[in-house]
């Protein structure tokens, strides 16, 4: 039988047996190992051949079918302290596994040398996937997306069966749908659901990773999230397509979970680290650490280029997922000589036919040097944008300083995205996501505790830019309640009124606590699942409200920068008056009119929209001038009285909508 010399790797079924393939350059020797139904049984060894482009293969004609279960065994020079760590002793799993029979498990004797490891390793299972229906990516310019965990955000959903919380599955279940249906979600964003294992000093605190953010392999999904494989993803994205509801996969590339020189030996590493992590210029054996989590990998070397390739294309083609968000996205693009938007990754990322469209999210940042890249990135990336998340929690804390920072965000960040003459934003902005704070313990703790992690406190961000209204943590005090449910509406109004795409953090609209942990990835319990029954329906109302308003209003699906010709957007003072350079930098400033000029969908017409801001203890009097005949009427998530004249009062600590109407009419809306 004639190999397919196009492969780069895995095991594919073909007339008369299936063929398999494997990268390496530096190993001595390959061997297949196949095993039995259970994958408990090593049934032979079977040595590969090596191709003149490093690729080792062999056609077995015999005894393999769909659901084989197999690994790989790789032999050469072990020599860590030179970046070889050849053991034909430990079982390797096939980098291109689209299926693994077990989850990734930490044990010690996967870091020791000569200690065979067929055992514990997950068995890679021979698949044939079928294929979905591609369409446009769901997530409209603007648009909101909605970022989930799996497991935490369905464990406790008093409406979904038992036997599919906690699985990806539970996310098409008609209660889920209902929920996000409810804030007009465009987009959901999974954290990680692809296989991951638990970083080595979580077993021994009795801690497990729970978001998913330490991978092993790129494709396959894990059994304890995705029971059910490709399929299960598959039908779960058609069944929000069918509702046009989008699904955005973050998916992790920049490092792999077989860690640092003392981590385990279970894919990549076993097979060639050399190539496919990045090594200090000087000391081939040490391993470059720009992600913090002992390992890098090295996105541009060409195999590893096209494993990625492959992995995007693989859940397009047999999911249909619409589009993608990268975790520490600048290793994407780093080179020997640092981070390069015009990186070869980059530029295949983009020029994919098959990924020409899908939507790309880029996490702008790692810890190695030059690795913060916000606005860096080439279009049409979008990108997480943390000065925006920044700003709006310092000028809600009261910081000084902020008010022209907000009024930058708002209006979408053109000092970050319209370099070079670029005009349209692509922030992604945002209040808090998976890693940091929830919404709610923004406006309750003043200091992270991450005490149940296990490392006293050390871990996580020491800077939240939080605060707590008056105690730290849980009370019964009504007026710091209070308090606290008025700045997440305020907080939440402010994202909502940004120019550019929005994401919301699952739980958050429902004032969801993680008791002041802001590093939560080892809490896969209580602290980190959503308590349906406890969620704030005020709360949550209340961001509904906003996303109707955003839909409502096309101003807020636009990205184009706005010009401040013709009057699309105006700063005004709470008397009304155009703001001044002594208003942006007086401290007392006391409150911020935005005037957009916008199309109602509606009422079907052009008008303008004010969007007050208001952030002192006190109520505030806006006089906002208006146009003979027209008066300013409320809408959706106002919180403001209407006097007559064109003055309102726009509540303590909030954000108040109007919109321009007939002053005659009925028919202003309030949704």
């Amino acid at each position: 039988m004639e190999l397919d010399q196009s492969r780069r790797g895995g095991a594919v079924l073909v007339k008369g047996g299936a063929d398999f393939a494997i990268w390496s350059k530096h190993a001595a020797r390959i061997d297949l190992c196949l095993f039995d139904g259970a994958g408990e049984k090593e049934l032979c060894r079977l040595p590969m051949k090596r191709g003149a482009d490093d690729v080792h293969r062999l056609f077995v004609e015999k005894g393999v079918a769909k659901g084989t279960r197999y690994g790989f065994r790789a032999d050469g020079v072990y020599a860590p302290d030179y970046g070889l760590w050849y053991d034909p002793s430990k079982l390797l799993v096939d980098p291109c596994a689209l299926e693994i029979d077990r989850p990734y498990l930490y044990d010690p004797r996967l870091t020791v040398f000569g200690e065979n490891t067929a055992e514990i390793v997950p068995k890679a299972v021979v698949t044939q996937c079928e294929e979905a229906s591609v369409s446009s990516p769901l997530l409209p310019a603007g648009g909101l997306i909605y970022e989930v965990a799996v497991k935490p955000f369905t464990m406790l959903h008093p409406d979904i069966p038992e036997r599919i919380r906690g699985t990806l599955g539970a996310l098409a279940h008609p209660a889920i749908i209902s929920h996000l249906k409810r804030l007009h979600v465009d987009a959901v964003e999974l954290l990680p659901i692809t296989a991951w294992i638990d970083e080595r000093h979580l077993p021994p605190l009795g801690l497990h990773n729970g978001w998913g953010y330490n991978p092993v392999t790129f494709m396959a999904l894990d059994p304890r999230i995705v029971p059910g494989g490709v399929a299960e993803l598959r039908e779960t994205v058609e069944a929000l397509h069918r509702e046009g509801i989008g699904i955005i996969l973050d998916l992790v590339f920049n490092h792999t979970g077989e860690s640092d020189r003392y981590g385990s030996t279970l894919s990549l590493r076993g097979l060639d680290n050399r190539c496919f992590f990045r090594h200090l210029p000087d000391a081939p054996g040490t391993l470059a650490n720009d992600t913090g989590t002992g390992n890098t990998v090295a996105c541009d070397h060409p195999y590893v280029r096209g494993l990625i390739l492959d992995s995007l294309r693989h859940f397009v083609r047999t999911a249909g997922i619409d589009g993608f968000r990268f975790d520490l996205a600048t290793v994407l693009g780093r080179t020997d000589k640092g981070f390069d938007r015009e990186s070869e990754t980059l530029k295949a990322l983009l020029g994919d036919d098959l990924l020409a469209g899908r939507i790309m999210i880029a996490e702008p940042w790692d810890i190695g040097a030059g690795g913060y890249q916000l606005g860096n990135f080439p279009a049409p990336f979008l990108e997480w944008n943390d000065r925006a998340r920044d700003s709006m929690r310092r000028f809600w804390r009261g910081d000084t300083g902020t008010l022209g920072e907000l009024a930058t965000t708002l209006a979408g960040s053109s000092d970050v995205f319209g370099r070079d003459g670029a005009a349209r934003t692509r922030s992604v902005n945002f209040l808090a996501a998976h890693d940091g704070f929830t919404l709610a313990d923004l406006v309750s703790y003043e200091n992270k505790h991450n005490e149940a992690n296990g490392e006293s406190n050390r871990d996580g961000h020491n800077e939240n830019y939080s605060w707590n209204n008056g105690i730290e943590g849980p009370t019964a005090e009504r007026a710091v309640i209070d308090a606290r449910r008025r700045d997440i509406m305020a907080l939440l109004s402010t994202l909502f009124a940004t120019r550019g795409t929005i994401m919301l953090t699952a739980g958050d609209e429902g004032g969801r606590s993680q008791k002041g942990n802001n590093n939560a990835y080892c809490q896969d319990n209580e602290i980190t699942w959503v308590d349906w029954s406890v969620l704030d329906d005020a709360l949550i109302d209340h961001t509904a409200s906003l996303a109707e308003l955003r839909r409502r209003f096309a101003v807020f699906r636009e990205t184009g920068f706005f010009t401040g010709l013709d009057g699309d957007i105006e700063w005004l003072n709470a008397r009304g008056h155009p703001m001044s350079v002594a208003d942006w930098q007086e401290p007392s400033t006391t409150g911020l009119a935005m005037i957009l000029k916008t199309f109602d969908r509606d009422l079907d017409r052009s008008t303008r929209l004010a969007v007050l801001f208001n952030r002192t203890p006190a109520e505030v009097e806006f006089a906002l001038p208006s146009a003979k005949g027209l008066a300013w009427k409320p809408a959706a998530g106002v919180r403001t009285t209407s006097p007559a004249r064109g003055a309102v009062w726009v509540a303590p600590r909030s954000v108040g909508f109007l919109v321009e109407s007939l002053a005659s009419s009925s028919r202003g809306k309030n949704p």
